[in-house]
């Protein structure tokens, strides 16, 4: 199964919904909620950054039989310094996007976290994809 959506950008009163709707279909599947909040953790993030720092951007998802694997894609700024991104805490947010809660430069590290897989690719000036996978217990999608 696969989806797409558009990110928007600049709108976090969006921000989310392909996160939320992926979360739905995944609970419609009988996966566990273990796996539903993993995938939601690092969706959810990389929709946030999208918005934040790359004005939207697509989501893609296929739901495969052992794993769910998302492309994130967008053409932001880019990560200049992608080693320095992937540090807890750092953040080039401005302000007003930390004053409603968000920017606390946490994203990437709980993309990490919870992917079972991550990949970055990011271009300055160009976007950024990242790739993430989350698998599906051994036993079966709903264990």
């Amino acid at each position: 199964m696969k989806y797409r959506y558009e990110v928007s950008g600049d709108d976090f009163s969006l921000a989310g919904r392909a996160s939320s709707e992926i979360k739905k279909i995944l609970r419609s599947l009988g996966a566990s909620s273990a796996v539903i909040k993993r995938v939601a953790v690092v969706m959810y993030e990389a929709e946030i950054n999208m918005v934040i720092h790359a004005g939207g951007g697509v989501a893609e998802v296929e739901i495969g039989e052992d794993s769910i694997s998302m492309v994130m894609r967008d053409e932001g700024p880019g990560i200049p310094n992608l080693d320095l991104a992937m540090t807890e805490g750092w953040s080039t947010a401005p302000e007003w996007v930390r004053e409603l809660g968000f920017g606390a430069g946490m994203g990437l590290s709980n993309m990490k976290r919870n992917a079972d897989k991550l990949t970055i690719e990011s271009v300055v000036g160009k976007g950024t994809t990242v790739r993430m996978r989350v698998d599906f217990p051994a036993a079966g999608f709903g264990a």
